[in-house]
């Protein structure tokens, strides 16, 4: 399993609001709606890593 990576992040109280709406309509927590919102922009990018095939 990979580390995570602890960070603070400062957003305004309208933006958060609307962050706990989205997560809870998605059964999510905040952490977990902006790891998921993350990794799909990433993906969208194709700025993710390549995995290694074993």
């Amino acid at each position: 399993m990979s580390k995570k990576k602890s960070f603070v992040l400062r957003i305004d109280e309208a933006t958060f609001a609307a962050l706990v709406r989205w997560a809870n309509d998605e059964f999510r927590s905040v952490n977990g709606q902006l790891e998921w919102l993350i990794n799909e922009q990433l993906k969208k990018a194709k700025r993710l890593p390549k995995k290694d095939k074993e």
